[in-house]
């Protein structure tokens, strides 16, 4: 059957999600997870929240899906030990450098790839697997088309977000919360920006970054049959009544198929953002897939009647099977086995002679079917029972509860687990001396004469644009011409990506930049020289490593990184990092240039959000494709700053061209040469003096 995933914010909220049906529940310890600000558990409360679903036949997620830097290695190890010692059942993953841990050190826990990390194609799911993680969490923006394919060839699990909040921005590649206020997203710490006011063009109280709540509770029953795994409740942030109420009604959806009227107005009511959406699932988008929060309060009865499935009482789950033994002279004895054979035995008093009725089988099993107020559901009874004896009521009740509770203490320990060492990670110390520059361009028309000439080391051209002019590589005398692949392609997407490529290399093309974990093979398959873009999230020495490890030739520093993280960083293979150029800070699935006309003209075209601080983001096209690219307002600036540059051991520096002219594309060339002062009104340092939290 499909399991059902709840989310655990906190030990109420846990207690919640068992108590109305969840086969599992995700959880947070400490900080480092997707959800920092939600109370989570502490590392002293770890072991009774994963001993109490343990107990109940709960499986335990633990999000370690967050970047974290070269510094807090040592709390994400302690981290993984102290999730491994308390008995989870899976980590729930990011970083392929915290993959790495987790498998040196905890190797017989499961490995769950977050949908932190973006896989949106079956390329995705099988470097998952290849990683070493035994579940892939898909993205969001997924059809039921992409996710049947997907789940028909993948050699993992698949687990599917059902409910809860959508973001706009495709997961792991969104750095608004960060950029604006550095808060970063990537680390758990997202401010929401997307749920706040913009106008296109001018202020306006529109919310064209806002989407409603997903909601698949009709579905449940074609993702089981098309081979998902898991179904996802999202809500840390949410309260318990939230996690009670939607998780019931959901285990009701999987159990029963049809989704009462009923239950469907309860979870509106719980909580909405003017209804709900499946928008991504059916392949309908648009404008009616976007909504605000809506101000209605949940009846208090409704809540009412969700505290009360978990505040009193408990549900039984786990069956269990009861033998007894009762002889004359001896003290009597019941026992108590579990699903996995795990076997309790309670001693009482000693029967006596029988005066007027002797203890039969029916009689004993009727009272230990008496198991209200436990986790357990009575399932059979093996038992001896010598004719003519006598055992009060009290006196097998007293039994049963004891051997309950024995049964609920064993079941709640966690097993023995053996933990390995932490793998060394070899230190480089990068390049010495003034960085190469490279140059990404969005546009042939960038590719100025002035450009050329300057001749940087890497050219970087979108795939799509290349195709207009295959000339390229030969004309660019020693500057290596590099195809930027979009940072999303669905597997549906991947044949007309690869015939592309496959052209451009009859072509003379050599090499290509991915930004997603899952193209790496496909471009290495198809004989590239791979290069890793700012969408891999390169945050630390353990993820760079993870890279060389694949084969790449270079990766891209993320520019959330400040810059003594990236001078201390090992460099195991060349690292570029941007220094020029509007940052990209969200990729989205929905158009939002569609969005504001409900006509297709994103074909060159370029529009503007404008928030309430009258800051102006501009949007444009992402790689041919009609995603859009929202770019923050200032251009980042660190022309004036290569001798600070010099010193972080880095191999190149790019220049990124996004909507800029091919005037100002040669202007910014010249100032490689010449920089001019610093603009604060118009330029920004990026993060890399402020760094995230």
């Amino acid at each position: 059957m499909l399991e059902l995933l709840s989310p655990a914010g906190s030990m109420e909220a846990l207690v919640a999600a068992v108590q109305n049906g969840a086969d599992a529940v995700y959880l947070g310890c400490g900080s480092h997870n997707a959800r920092a600000g939600a109370k989570n558990f502490t590392p002293e409360e770890l072991p009774n929240a994963v001993g109490y679903c343990h107990a109940r036949g709960v499986k335990v997620h633990l999000t370690v899906n967050t970047l974290t830097t070269d510094r807090e290695q040592h709390q994400i190890i302690e981290l993984i030990r102290r999730g491994a010692e308390a008995g989870v059942d899976a980590f729930i993953v990011q970083d392929p450098g915290i993959v790495r841990l987790c498998r040196a050190i905890a190797p017989g826990v499961e490995l769950h790839a977050s949908t932190q990390m973006g896989i949106h194609s079956l390329e995705g799911v099988l470097q998952a697997a290849k990683m070493g993680c035994s579940r892939a969490v898909l993205a969001r923006e997924l059809s039921r088309e992409e996710i049947a394919a997907i789940c028909k060839a993948s050699p993992i699990e698949i687990e599917v977000f059902c409910h809860g909040a959508l973001c706009m921005c495709v997961s792991g590649q969104c750095y608004l919360s960060s950029v604006i206020g550095r808060r970063s997203g990537n680390r758990g710490r997202c401010a929401q920006p997307c749920r706040l006011p913009y106008g296109y063009g001018r202020q306006e109280e529109r919310y064209p970054l806002s989407l409603k709540d997903n909601c698949l509770v009709d579905e449940l029953r074609e993702l089981e049959a098309m081979g998902v795994a898991s179904a996802k409740i999202e809500g840390r942030m949410k309260r318990p009544e939230y996690v009670a109420i939607v998780t019931r009604i959901y285990r009701s959806a999987i159990e029963n198929g049809a989704v009462t009227p009923e239950n469907a107005a309860k979870l509106e009511q719980v909580f909405s953002r003017q209804g709900f959406t499946k928008g991504y699932y059916e392949r309908r988008l648009g404008q009616e897939m976007f909504g605000t929060r809506q101000e209605l309060r949940a009846d208090r009865a409704l809540l009412a009647e969700a505290r009360a499935t978990y505040e009193s009482g408990e549900l039984p789950r786990v069956g269990v099977k009861f033998y007894a033994l009762i002889k004359a002279g001896e003290p009597a004895q019941i026992a108590a086995e579990d699903p996995e054979g795990r076997r309790c035995i309670a001693k009482g008093a000693v029967p006596e002679a029988a005066r007027t009725h002797a203890l039969d089988e029916q009689e004993l099993a009727a009272r230990l079917q008496k198991t209200g107020g436990t986790p357990y559901v009575y399932q059979g009874l093996q038992c001896v029972i010598e004719p003519g004896l006598a055992l009060s009521a009290s006196a097998i009740n007293t039994m049963r509860r004891d051997v309950l509770t024995q049964l609920t203490a064993l079941r709640s320990r966690p097993k023995p687990v053996q933990l390995g060492a932490v793998p060394p990670t070899p230190f480089y110390s990068g390049s010495r001396g003034k960085p190469a520059r490279t140059v990404s361009v969005s546009s042939l028309a960038q590719i100025t004469q002035r450009l050329l000439a300057s001749q940087p080391a890497v050219l970087y051209v979108p795939l799509s644009e290349l195709l207009k002019d295959l000339s390229l590589p030969a004309r660019a005398g020693e500057t290596e011409v590099c195809a930027v692949v979009p940072r999303v392609i669905f597997s549906s997407e991947q044949p007309a990506i690869e015939q592309a490529l496959t052209l451009a290399k009859a072509h003379g093309l050599e090499s290509a930049a991915c930004g997603n974990l899952g193209h790496a093979a496909m471009l290495k398959r198809l004989g590239f020289r791979v290069r890793g873009d700012f969408g891999l999230n390169v945050f630390s020495s353990a993820a760079a490593e993870y890279w060389r490890g694949e084969g790449l030739s270079s990766v891209t520093v993320s520019f959330e990184a400040s810059l003594p993280q990236i001078r201390d960083m090992s460099k195991p293979l060349p690292m570029e990092m941007l220094v020029y150029g509007r940052l990209p800070l969200m990729i989205t699935e929905n158009c939002l240039i569609k969005n504001r006309s409900g006509v297709c003209a994103c074909d060159g075209a370029v529009t503007k959000l404008v928030d309430r601080m009258s800051e102006s983001f501009p949007v444009m096209r992402d790689c041919g494709t009609c995603r859009s690219v929202l770019l923050g307002g200032r251009k980042l600036y660190l022309l004036d700053k290569q001798d600070a540059l010099a010193k972080l051991g880095i191999w190149a520096t790019r220049l990124q061209f996004t909507i800029e002219s091919p005037q100002e594309v040669d202007a910014i060339v010249r100032q490689w040469e010449k920089p001019e002062p610093f603009d604060p009104a118009m330029q920004t340092r990026g993060l890399y003096l402020r760094g995230v939290e």
